[in-house]
């Protein structure tokens, strides 16, 4: 992982506008003094490009073959994902969960060609409580899979990495909040 990279991304964030400041409620219910919306820099192309570099890293380092999350924050995290490990040679397959399962043809909740028995790595663009990374997980593992490491852009520190620690899954963020409301690179 590369702390040049890390670097880029929170300039990115400024730079895109998916950093702001102000009084916001997030979808806990908790207030923040900024709000981070990671798809503006997931779906931003240098963006996408250093995100594909970086969790591709942590998919490698976690020893999984397959990324996903919960629609729609991992959506095209896991997309970069897939293309970046396809130009270097290294493969990983890519999928999406749903929020609820279809109500109609086979009635899945995950999408993509995900093998039961996978070691997966589950991934967010942000980390609050960690609600959506727990959907994802749960998902997988009902799916008979693994997961190996859970990861998200940022990390808000409102609770979702220790729960997911305390559970005993291994977490790693790209950038961090501390209680004074400034954002900052995790160091890789």
């Amino acid at each position: 992982m590369s702390t040049e990279r890390r670097e880029r991304v929170l300039e990115l964030a400024v730079e895109l506008g998916a950093l702001t400041f102000g009084d916001f409620v997030l979808t806990s219910g908790q207030h923040s003094s900024y709000y981070f919306d990671g798809r503006l820099i997931s779906l931003d192309s240098e963006g996408s490009a250093l995100l594909g570099d970086e969790f591709l890293d942590v998919v490698r380092e976690a020893g999984a073959s397959a990324i996903g999350g919960l629609t729609l924050g991992a959506d095209p995290i896991v997309a970069s994902v897939a293309v970046t490990s396809h130009y270097r040679g290294t493969p990983v397959r890519a999928f999406i969960v749903r929020k609820d399962a279809k109500e109609h043809g086979t009635g899945r909740r995950i999408e993509g060609p995900l093998a039961a028995g996978s070691s997966v790595v589950i991934v967010d663009d942000a980390c609050s409580t960690g609600g959506s990374l727990f959907q994802a997980i749960e998902a997988a593992e009902d799916a008979g899979c693994t997961v190996t490491h859970v990861a998200a852009i940022i990390d808000r520190h409102q609770g979702g990495s220790e729960e997911l620690r305390r559970r005993g899954y291994a977490f790693t963020a790209l950038l961090e909040s501390g209680e004074d409301g400034a954002v900052r690179v995790v160091e890789g």
